[in-house]
C-alpha cells in the first residue's frame, strides 16, 4: 500500500513491512531507554533510527503507559515541536514522521509548523471528537488504535465476554465503526493498531497476537506495538530493560500473522527481524517441495 505523505508516497504493507522507531520526548515513558529530552539526545536518536533502517519515526510527547498522568496541550505541543525540529534536522526534511497524540489542537499546530505527517491516535478519536475531522481536513494519514477508557482507567476495562467474540470480536466491531468514521471524516489513508497492552490482559494480548491476521479483512496496514511491553517481561519474570529478545520473538509472530508496521524501541533488531522474515517467506513460497508432496526415506525398524 502506498500512503500519500507530504507530496510523496510512503510504501507499507504486505511485502513492504516497515519499522517505526519510537522517540519519546517525555520524562516518564515506561521504558527509560526511549526517553529523549535534550535536543542533542533527540537528534542522536533520530539519526540512529534512520541509519539502522527505520521507515518512520514516531514522536511522543505525552506518556500513555498504564496509570500515566496527563499534561496540558501546550506542554505536549512544546515537547513535540522541539522533537519534530530535531528529527527534521537529524533525519532529513523528507523522512517520514508520525506523531503520537490524541489532541486535534496539537495536530493542527504541528501541521501548520512542519507540514504533513502521520497522526498516531491511541484513542481513535474517542478522546477528542475534533480529531478525525481535523485529520481529514488536513489530508493526513491516520493510525486508529483500539483502547477502552484512558491510560488512567484502561487496566480495569478488560472484560470481553466470550459470547460476543471475546477480545478479537470486540476489535473487529470496533474497527468497523472506526473505519466508517474515518471515511466519513474524509480520511483517505487509514492504518489500524490493535493496541497491545491497552485495556487487555496478558492472556488477551497473546490471543490477539495469534489471531492478528483476522484484521486483514480491512485491507489496510496493521501496526504491532509489542516492544518491551509487560506481556513479555511479566511473563518472563524480568523487566522492560531485559525484554529485547522477547520483543523480537513476538515481532516475528506479528509479521507471520499479518502485521506490516512494527513499532519498536530497538530499530536494528526489528529491521533484522523483518529482513529474516522476508527471506523465510520468499524461500517458503518458492520451495518446489511441500510437506504434503515430499517423499521421505523409510526408517528401518529394530528387527531389520
Amino acid at each position: 500500500m502506498e500512503i500519500e505523505l507530504g507530496g510523496g508516497l510512503w510504501a507499507v504493507g504486505p511485502g513492504r513491512e516497515q519499522v517505526m522507531a519510537i522517540v519519546n520526548v517525555t520524562p516518564d515513558s515506561f521504558f527509560a531507554g526511549s526517553r529523549q529530552q535534550s535536543e542533542a539526545a533527540i537528534a542522536a536518536a533520530a539519526e540512529n533510527a534512520r541509519r539502522e533502517g527505520a521507515g518512520i519515526i514516531d514522536l511522543g510527547g505525552c506518556s500513555s503507559r498504564p496509570g500515566a498522568g496527563g499534561i496540558p496541550a501546550d506542554e505536549e505541543f512544546r515537547r513535540l515541536e522541539k522533537g519534530f525540529r530535531c528529527v527534521r534536522k537529524a533525519a532529513g526534511e523528507d523522512f517520514p514522521v508520525s506523531v503520537d497524540t490524541f489532541r486535534a489542537e496539537v495536530v493542527e499546530r504541528l501541521c501548520d509548523r512542519f507540514g504533513p505527517f502521520v497522526v498516531n491516535d491511541i484513542s481513535a478519536g474517542a478522546l477528542d471528537a475534533a480529531m478525525m475531522p481535523t485529520v481529514g481536513r488536513l489530508g493526513l494519514p491516520y493510525i486508529a488504535m483500539h483502547m477502552r477508557g484512558t491510560p488512567q482507567t484502561m487496566a480495569a476495562l478488560t472484560d470481553y465476554p466470550a459470547g460476543t467474540g471475546g477480545v478479537v470480536g470486540e476489535l473487529l466491531r470496533y474497527f468497523v465503526r472506526k473505519s466508517a468514521e474515518a471515511r466519513a471524516a474524509g480520511i483517505k489513508d487509514l492504518i489500524l493498531d490493535p493496541g497491545f497492552g491497552f485495556a487487555k490482559t496478558a492472556d488477551q494480548n497473546f490471543e490477539l497476537l495469534g489471531r492478528l491476521d483476522e484484521l486483514s479483512v480491512f485491507g489496510v496496514p496493521i501496526v504491532a506495538g509489542l516492544s518491551r511491553k509487560s506481556m513479555i517481561w511479566r511473563t518472563l519474570g524480568t523487566a522492560p530493560e531485559e525484554a529485547l529478545n522477547g520483543t523480537s520473538v513476538l515481532n516475528w509472530e506479528a509479521l507471520r500473522h499479518g502485521a506490516t508496521l512494527l513499532r519498536v524501541h530497538d530499530v536494528r533488531e526489528a529491521v533484522e527481524t523483518v529482513r529474516l522474515f522476508r527471506a523465510y517467506r520468499k524461500a517458503s513460497a518458492e520451495s518446489p517441495v511441500s510437506r504434503s508432496t515430499a517423499r521421505y526415506p523409510s526408517v528401518p525398524s529394530d528387527s531389520e
